[in-house]
């Protein structure tokens, strides 16, 4: 068995909390009404669209089109995004802190918006520990495509088979393993600790 050298962060919900309801629920305050917008007017499947390359102002443009009745509320969706972001997972910094202060090559996958990143990765200085981090609305391909894993492969200069790959989601995870990849779907901070720690990564408590 390999042994794990490098570490692969995704970013939304392993390092960052995101939820699209977290700006929303703001805006709404009617609980079935808001459940009905997220479900019809600003879904997750709309917004994907970004983080698979396309430019915000045509999608709110189509948006306010399809739904002009909510217009006010669908431009509130750009810039007041960073609401989307209620802050760090609990505990998932530090994690990347120590990883860092080990020496262990750190980088990252993730499926974002190049705008969106744009605004986002200001406020997030922990990404200067990392080497360098593939966002998906500029290389226009999101994971679990195979692609994007083997552009990190080529790009981080990494063996997959001594690389750790974390994702929230299993469908990423297991893409990852299928290109070679270690992989852990994460749950929590704590179980991530003990993933890493399995590794050699960090040092024991």
């Amino acid at each position: 068995m390999t042994e794990i050298s490098n570490v692969i962060f995704d970013v939304g919900n392993v390092l960052y909390q995101w939820d699209i309801r977290a700006l929303y629920g703001k805006l709404i305050d009617d609980p079935e009404r808001l459940d009905w917008f997220l479900d019809n007017v600003v879904t997750l499947e709309w917004h994907f669209q970004h983080d698979a390359g396309r430019e915000l102002a045509p999608m709110v443009a189509e948006l306010v089109a399809e739904w002009p009745e909510e217009r006010e509320l669908i431009e509130a969706y750009v810039p007041r995004w960073l609401e989307t972001i209620p802050g760090p997972v609990p505990g998932s910094l530090a994690l990347v802190e120590e990883l860092h202060a080990r020496e262990v090559p750190i980088f990252g996958i993730t499926n974002f918006g190049v705008e969106f990143w744009a605004m986002f990765r200001p406020t997030a200085p922990i990404f200067d520990l990392f080497g360098d981090i593939i966002v998906s609305g500029a290389e226009k391909m999101m994971k679990p495509d195979p692609r994007i894993y083997q552009l990190a492969q080529r790009r981080f200069k990494v063996d997959p088979s001594a690389t750790l790959f974390i994702d929230d989601r299993q469908d990423n995870v297991d893409s990852a393993r299928a290109c070679g990849f270690v992989g852990h779907q994460f749950q929590n901070a704590d179980a991530l600790r003990a993933e890493l720690e399995s590794h050699d990564l960090l040092g024991r408590r």
